[in-house]
């Protein structure tokens, strides 16, 4: 009886915590989404833009959705992975585990890739998992594949000669690198962790010094799992790889003439930039950066702008397993309130 009381309770925290549909801010990441991806359809001409999309090479499109697919199977299991760290015993079973993950990447289609995040960190709570310990694994899951993001780009610029980021770019990937240092430093030094517990308690809301200790506590546990953190990140490492390659594909079936080792210099800065909370699933922002970064690299304004819009689609393909769990089976009460 205990039990479920507690239960229940973690799940109404967690009811309280979620994004409220139709709220200000959802509302301003999908007008931010439409004017800059209107904007820069415009910019590119529209009709330049569907001749490019129209004319796509069907075969070069199919390699890239099963790519896609293969993708989505090695996110799914580099999550599980994670899930090393739990409570021995607080473990859902593995079909749980699995809707949960695949539910959350298609909630990513009408929400910022951190609010499916904290649904899947409440989602995972609601089956015995302490929330804190459902959010540092998602948070590490998050954290890892950024990681992995910026190597690929920063061993992709070694050899590349023909294409160069900027510096705010460059920036970019450095603020970025630095910031999953941050948690590393955390996960591995129990003097960071408490100082961030120290800087926590200094702030005049007690919910907030609770749940850093909390969080921290258990993001702390993974300095005991380095093997699972090698085997995530490598994991995490051939996503992207993947995803890289997926955007080259859809490139050639384009037509537009770049290396695949431009494609890995300058997608893993799109792929970092489509992970910030500005729109919804990285419309608009996916866009500018696609025009911004593969036109001075040699692409028509309508080929990157083309080739924008299909490599969002593709992530759209990627998130069908997620529907179908949706569509046929009961809803949460979580997923009730997100959608």
């Amino acid at each position: 009886m205990t039990r479920e009381k507690g239960k229940g309770k973690r799940e109404n925290d967690s009811l309280s915590l979620l994004p409220v549909s139709f709220s200000l801010p959802r509302v301003a990441r999908y007008a931010v989404a439409v004017i800059l991806t209107t904007y820069v359809i415009w910019k590119a001409d529209p009709a330049s833009v569907w001749r490019a999309t129209a004319g796509a090479h069907l075969w070069w499109i199919g390699v890239a959705v099963a790519l896609a697919l293969v993708d989505r199977t090695l996110m799914a299991m580099r999550w599980l992975d994670l899930l090393a760290a739990l409570t021995p015993g607080s473990r859902p079973p593995f079909p749980v585990v699995l809707r949960i993950f695949f539910v959350s990447t298609f909630m990513t289609n009408f929400m910022p890739s951190v609010a499916a995040d904290m649904y899947r960190a409440y989602a995972l709570a609601r089956h015995d998992v302490h929330l804190a310990e459902s959010a540092a694994s998602v948070l590490m899951d998050r954290v890892l594949g950024v990681l992995s993001m910026v190597m690929l780009g920063v061993v992709a610029l070694i050899p590349a000669s023909s294409v160069r980021l900027d510096f705010g770019m460059a920036l970019g990937l450095a603020l970025t690198a630095a910031a999953c240092a941050a948690v590393a430093l955390v996960v591995f030094s129990e003097r960071a962790s408490t100082a961030v517990q120290h800087m926590a308690k200094a702030l005049p809301w007690s919910r907030v010094h609770q749940m850093t200790i909390a969080l921290t506590d258990a993001v702390r546990r993974y300095s005991r799992h380095h093997i699972e953190l090698v085997r995530v990140l490598a994991m995490s490492g051939g996503v992207q790889a993947i995803r890289i390659v997926q955007a080259w594909c859809i490139g050639r079936a384009l037509g537009i003439d770049l290396s695949l080792g431009a494609y890995f210099v300058l997608v893993p800065v799109i792929l970092v930039i489509l992970q910030l909370p500005i729109t919804i699933n990285g419309f608009g922002t996916g866009q500018l950066a696609f025009e911004r970064l593969f036109v001075p690299a040699g692409a028509s304004d309508a080929e990157a702008v083309a080739l924008s819009i299909l490599f969002i689609a593709l992530g759209f393909v990627g998130t069908v397993p997620g529907a179908i769990l949706y569509a046929f089976r009961p809803a949460t009460a979580v997923e009730r309130r997100s959608a």
